[in-house]
């Protein structure tokens, strides 16, 4: 009937995606019947929502409390994704307890960059894939852009590669966190403004507001931590030089090495992706790799894995064409 069609299409086009801004889950089989590689803007109006925040600075200007804190939740919540959603959640470089494994994820989650379970999977098939038809963020495929931003707002990126997550799948923490997924950002920019509000009425000489730190802790932090993070997907792969002659197109960048406490050294990761260290030698500055061990001496990680010596023995002979072995 004609009702029921354009019954139909509201939902598709206005009601699932409005519901997907709060539940990863809701209507999943509606996104089959779309173009893939088409960007949903609808569906991803929260996450301009989050860049055009950015412009509030205009209005609430800056003060040294509300740019230290912007600073240090973009390097906790940078760790929280390369440590933990990166090494840990997407390549088991090493180990940790339940109650950490939630909090961790809890702080990348809080990073706006979707859920644990939605990362390591779309970081495993980046593996599985890199750099072929298949890999849904290769630069050398599809550009600079899309490599970047454009694929995180495909319907064909939305939901999380069950089938590649199914260990973490048996948590059911990290599924409920994974589903919503705008929870931990929502209480994180919540709390933000209730304390920039409260520091303004008790503590004026530090010159914040509840607007103030919104603006800076929230979105300007989140979203230079984003594109951050994305300068992996895409620069890494365009710009740097290889050590080793993997098959796909990393490279190590020390300038994005420092951008990301340690991911830069990308084509080490793509040589040997299990190891906990991405910047295999002394000289490769490896921030999260260093906070690791501070974690290993307090015992909230354990069993980090090393970097076998053969490879390093590999690495210091110059690149050399990729075999089969890890």
């Amino acid at each position: 009937m004609p009702g029921r069609t354009i019954r139909d299409r509201v939902r598709s086009r206005l009601v699932l995606p409005l519901v997907r801004w709060f539940d990863s889950e809701a209507g999943l089989e509606d996104l089959g019947t779309r173009d893939p590689e088409r960007i949903d803007w609808f569906r991803c109006v929260p996450f301009l929502i989050l860049h055009l925040g950015c412009l509030g600075v205009i209005w609430v200007g800056w003060s040294p409390t509300a740019v230290g804190v912007a600073i240090g939740l973009y390097l906790v919540r940078m760790f929280a994704i390369t440590g933990f959603y990166h090494r840990y959640f997407s390549h088991k470089s090493f180990k940790t307890s339940r109650p950490w494994q939630f909090v961790f994820a809890l702080l990348g989650n809080s990073a706006v960059q979707r859920g644990p379970l939605w990362w390591a999977a779309h970081h495993r098939q980046h593996h599985a894939m890199a750099d072929t038809a298949d890999d849904v963020h290769s630069p050398t495929r599809r550009g600079f852009w899309w490599s970047h931003i454009g694929w995180l707002m495909t319907p064909a990126a939305f939901p999380t590669r069950a089938e590649r997550v199914r260990d973490w799948a048996k948590f059911p923490e990290l599924v409920w966190l994974n589903r919503f997924d705008t929870v931990a950002p929502i209480l994180l920019a919540a709390v933000l403004y209730g304390v920039g509000a409260l520091l303004g009425v008790h503590a004026p000489r530090l010159g914040t507001s509840g607007a103030q730190m919104l603006v800076w802790g929230f979105f300007i932090s989140s979203t230079v931590l984003y594109h951050g993070t994305a300068t992996i997907n895409s620069l890494d792969h365009l710009i740097g030089t290889r050590r080793y002659a993997t098959p796909d197109t990393s490279r190590n960048n020390w300038v994005l090495a420092i951008l990301t406490l340690g991911e830069g050294w990308h084509n080490n990761h793509h040589h040997y992706a299990v190891t906990a260290r991405q910047g295999f030698f002394w000289w490769e500055l490896d921030i999260t790799y260093y906070l690791l061990v501070v974690l290993s001496w307090l015992r909230i990680v354990r069993d980090l894995t090393p970097v076998p010596r053969k490879v390093l023995a590999r690495g210091l002979a110059g690149a050399v064409e990729e075999d089969a072995e890890p």
